[in-house]
């Protein structure tokens, strides 16, 4: 009979529901464990993703809860952007409706699935109770001179209609919707990130975090120190800087190549008497992918401008380029192009004929042009240097750059890859940036008082190319806040990405309406113990939550200096070796598993599929595996719930006992070790669940129960008990259900964690695999003790073993203490 899963989950959601188990208090006596898992985009149902997801970290929150920690594991919904705005226009609707409905469907699902949430800290970015203080942090950022706006080239998706930040660029396309990217130059708002680049580096403060997400936010920050360079434009004030980590080649220089992006291109193309073959030729390479742009092997294209500049240790003139290979997200857009010693500037001197000046010579290898086939990269002697000449070209950097600071020719300096974070975005659904703007009184901030500036209702959703706020007029006209005159709004809205970026504090006082938080919640809960989500967010959530965090410690919100102590990056789900994917059509819906097969078969399953950090591939075999090895537990009881209802496990270790009841005993103390192990100390819920596996085959493995002595029995019952307190973290229904029917009246997590007792991991007897030339031909079971001869020998005398070693001489013998006996036969 299979159990019923479906009584079984609604009675015990119910129950935990009405016992408010999951809802946490702050509680001085207890130490705390706050257990987070990203929230979702309320864009539709819930997938197989966030089941994935959730399961993680619900196994993670019920075992600490089992351990004795005051765990808190909150949710709520990322519900601003594209994906609401995106599913709202699709079903021609409002965002707000199909937000709330998307977030009710979600709810259902999360409560069937049996996840232990705190219910009572539920938030909803897209709700004017959180999205008033996204726009108070906005402000104090604003005072604190972190917020500015300027002119720039933005990223510029056609098909969404709004700016994305260069995180959100994905091999030229957009994140969302995979169109095309286009540079636009726009006003726009950002916030100086960079500020807090060396900061963001430093991962000390973090308990564990994947090297390969540390290594990931650390190229992204890419820091770098060198030397910046004055390059002054022939008849010109103008002057172009270059940054560089090779002053050692400043002598070799012999054109400089510039961004199309560059000031100093966008001010000659704004001209009447624009060159407009250079116009043509900068408008394609702004459109053009800025991956394949900086790609060594992408085909170097340039345009001479016509303009010179001087390299100032020299006085030589110096041609102007616009190119495709340098980009304006990096260094200051302008490069100092050294073609004998840089192989992009050489294959581009190459093509356009350019003069090239050799500046490091290798004595071994006599470099001179007409034998260079490409650039010399590596060290060596400098030449064509002045009063550098013969100094080695490492030593060379130092002083050169040293030489240069003196005569006022440039300055040492830090880069950093990063920029600052553009946020603002030309859509409706997102928190509105709370500023006014006045013609008399300039730029000015919306009070306190009037937060939160609220979205208007009455847009024209998808009916518009241009940014849905500008049609609403009596929003957009306002008055000023500081002299009382006509005024417009501020019509873009935030990037989702900064609602995301402190929604994790919000959770410790969520209902608060004076403040963001309070300080005394926010010091008892953060930082997170445990954070759990997708690698792909590692340099964008990520980053600008820990840039979040420490702003908000800057202005004492917080005490701690990183948001999330621990980080687990799981895997993704696939079936048939891809993605899930609607436009793929490999979608598996939860919820017909979860009818079919319950939410304790489904869990399991995606915990036992694989180690969590990896990804899970689907498979209805799979499923249906789970489902018998829950269905395999539920009937071990149902036979012998006489035995175990209210059985003592206390017994006397001096009675004696079968060789089968001993090793189930070993086999009882050693899985409790090792999925105790598993899960507190790697996370590896895969193999506690198959160690669970392995002793229930012990357990059935145990014939005769009624004849056992009473002893015996209760060695057995204990092996049986053990497995819902194992069990569960990853099936917490079937696992409560056991409990109560062998006649426990609490819940599992407040019986604790079992334990095991060290004088019953070890048998007194081993199990050796025996191999003949390097085949497993058998297994034989001896005593502990048993001396390395007397194993040969047995080994050699079973009777599979004979079969294959006769007619042969045995040449060798190799025993493994514990574990394998290899046989060499010929």
């Amino acid at each position: 009979m299979e159990y019923p899963f479906g009584k079984i989950e609604k009675k015990w959601q119910k129950k935990w529901t009405e016992s408010h188990i999951f809802n946490a208090n702050q509680d001085t006596e207890k130490e705390k464990y706050y257990v987070l898992s990203m929230f979702p985009y309320p864009s539709g149902a819930l997938h197989m993703g966030h089941v994935s997801n959730y399961s993680i970290g619900d196994a993670i929150s019920r075992f600490k809860m089992m351990q004795g920690y005051n765990v808190m594991q909150p949710m709520g919904y990322d519900a601003f952007g594209m994906p609401a705005e995106n599913f709202a226009i699709k079903h021609n609707s409002h965002p707000k409706l199909t937000t709330e409905d998307n977030i009710s469907v979600m709810k259902d699902q999360f409560t069937q699935m049996g996840f232990g949430f705190d219910w009572d800290r539920e938030l909803s970015t897209c709700r004017p109770d959180y999205y008033k203080w996204g726009q108070w942090f906005f402000k104090k950022m604003y005072e604190n001179n972190l917020i500015y706006k300027k002119k720039s080239f933005v990223n510029w998706c056609d098909s969404c209609q709004t700016v994305l930040a260069n995180e959100q660029v994905e091999d030229g396309k957009c994140w969302r919707c995979g169109n095309n990217v286009r540079q636009k130059e726009l006003e726009q708002w950002f916030v100086k990130i960079t500020d807090y680049a060396d900061e963001l580096l430093d991962f000390s403060k973090v308990i564990s975090w994947p090297e390969r997400v540390k290594a990931m936010q650390t190229n992204w920050i890419g820091k770098s120190t060198g030397t910046e360079i004055d390059f002054k434009v022939e008849n010109s004030e103008q002057v172009l800087s270059v940054f560089t980590t090779r002053p050692d080649t400043i002598f070799g220089v012999t054109f400089m190549a510039l961004a199309p992006e560059h000031p100093f291109i966008t001010e000659m193309l704004s001209k009447d008497n624009v060159d407009e073959n250079l116009k043509n030729f900068c408008e394609k390479v702004m459109n053009e992918d800025k991956i394949n742009r900086s790609d060594e092997d992408n085909v170097k294209e340039g345009y001479f401008t016509g303009k010179y500049c001087t390299n100032p240790v020299n006085g030589n003139k110096i041609q102007i380029w616009v190119t495709n290979y340098v980009l304006m997200d990096y260094g200051t857009g302008a490069v100092m192009a050294v073609p004998a010693h840089d192989q992009r500037d050489f294959d581009f001197a190459k093509k356009y004929e350019i003069p090239m000046i050799i500046v490091i010579q290798n004595k071994e290898k006599d470099l001179s042009l007409d034998n260079m086939t490409e650039a010399y990269i590596e060290a060596g002697t400098l030449v064509n240097s002045e009063h550098f000449n013969e100094m080695n070209s490492n030593e060379a950097k130092e002083n050169i750059s040293d030489w240069i600071a003196e005569k006022n020719f440039g300055r040492k300096t830090t880069n950093f890859r990063l920029r600052d974070w553009g946020i603002s975005r030309q859509r409706y659904w997102g928190n509105p940036i709370p500023i006014i703007h006045c013609e008399k009184c300039g730029t000015q901030l919306v009070p306190d008082e009037d937060l939160p500036v609220l979205l208007p209702d009455n847009v024209q959703i998808g009916k518009t190319t241009q940014n849905p706020l500008l049609s609403v007029e009596d929003w957009v006209n306002t008055k000023c806040p500081k002299c009382g005159g006509p005024a417009k709004r501020e019509t873009d809205t935030m990037d989702t990405f900064v609602d995301s970026s402190w929604y994790f504090a919000r959770y410790t006082d969520s209902k608060n309406k004076e403040k963001p938080f309070d300080e005394k919640n926010a010091d008892y809960w953060l930082p997170v113990d445990q954070y759990i989500g997708g690698i792909e967010h590692a340099c964008m959530h990520l980053l600008y939550a820990r840039f979040f965090h420490k702003f908000m410690r800057d202005i004492h919100l917080v005490k701690s200096d990183e948001p999330f102590a621990r980080l687990l990056t799981q895997g993704m789900v696939t079936k048939d070796g891809a993605k899930m994917s609607k436009s793929k059509g490999n979608v598996v819906n939860p919820k017909d598993y979860i009818d079919r097969y319950g939410a304790d078969t489904v869990r399991t399953f995606m915990l036992f599929a694989s180690p969590p950090e990896k990804d899970v591939e689907w498979s209805d075999k799979g499923v249906k595996g789970a489902f018998r090895f829950l269905n395999r537990i539920w009937r071990i009881f149902d036979d012998n719930i006489n035995l175990l209802k209210n059985s003592q496990t206390d017994y006397s270790n001096s009675m004696p006992v079968s060789k089968e009841i001993e090793n189930l005993r070993i086999s009882t103390h050693k899985t409790i070790k090792k999925v105790l192990e598993d899960i507190s100390e790697r996370l590896q819920f895969n193999t506690a669940i198959a160690a669970v596996m392995e002793h229930l085959n012990n357990i059935y493995g145990i014939k005769d129960v009624a004849n056992l002595s009473e002893t015996e029995k209760k060695i057995f019952a204990e092996s049986c008990l053990v497995i819902p307190r194992l069990m569960y973290p990853f099936a917490p229904h079937i696992s409560e259900e056991i409990w109560e029917m062998t006649g426990h009246e609490n819940f599992i997590y407040e019986s604790g964690v079992p334990s095991y007792k060290k004088e019953f991991l070890k048998s007194n007897e081993v199990t050796y695999v025996i191999q003949v030339m390097g085949k497993i031909r058998g297994k034989l079971i001896v005593p502990a003790e048993t001396e390395k001869d007397m194993i040969e020998k047995q080994a050699l005398e079973l009777e599979n073993v004979r079969k294959y070693i006769s007619g042969k001489t045995i040449r060798k013998i190799i025993v493994v203490p514990n574990k394998l006996v290899s046989i060499v036969a010929k």
